[in-house]
């Protein structure tokens, strides 16, 4: 395979996680296609591929995990109001940010945030240096696929 087909296909495995903007896990589902088609065309495209489906799934995983934990401040707040029990007659729902509950909003939302942005980032990253030939590896990945 030519060098430059090969890397036009590397960069487009990498790039092809932004397909998870358009559908659920297409983050995921769209580089695990595009690298098992191309695989077995050069040992750069396997390597590359592994490493772009395995950061995708440690990426979502990442985002999983801290969503979970913003499970609990976000019911935290919605309840607060009620101490030790609840009025079902007289309830009323209640959706109050206040100081001991603003850490829980925006702090790991913004945390979410910034992992999002850095993920973006990181996949522009590999798939510029896929283009130009070189192997990039993703920090943080943990390797699924070996």
């Amino acid at each position: 395979m030519k060098k430059n087909n090969e890397n036009t296909n590397a960069f487009l495995i990498h790039i092809s996680a932004f397909a998870g903007f358009m559908f659920p896990f297409g983050n995921i589902i769209t580089p695990l296609i595009a690298w098992q088609t191309l695989k077995d065309r050069s040992l750069f495209l396997d390597e590359q591929g592994k490493e772009a489906v395995n950061f995708n799934i440690s990426y979502t995983l990442y985002v999983f995990l801290l969503s979970i934990l913003f499970v609990p401040f976000a019911l935290g707040s919605i309840f607060s109001n009620h101490n030790s029990y609840i009025n079902w007659n007289n309830f009323d729902f209640n959706f109050d940010i206040n100081s001991h509950n603003l850490f829980g909003f925006l702090g790991l939302g913004s945390l979410t945030g910034i992992i999002y942005i850095i993920g973006i980032a990181l996949v522009i990253i590999a798939s510029v240096k896929a283009r130009e030939g070189e192997n990039y590896k993703y920090p943080f990945t943990i390797k699924f696929i070996k």
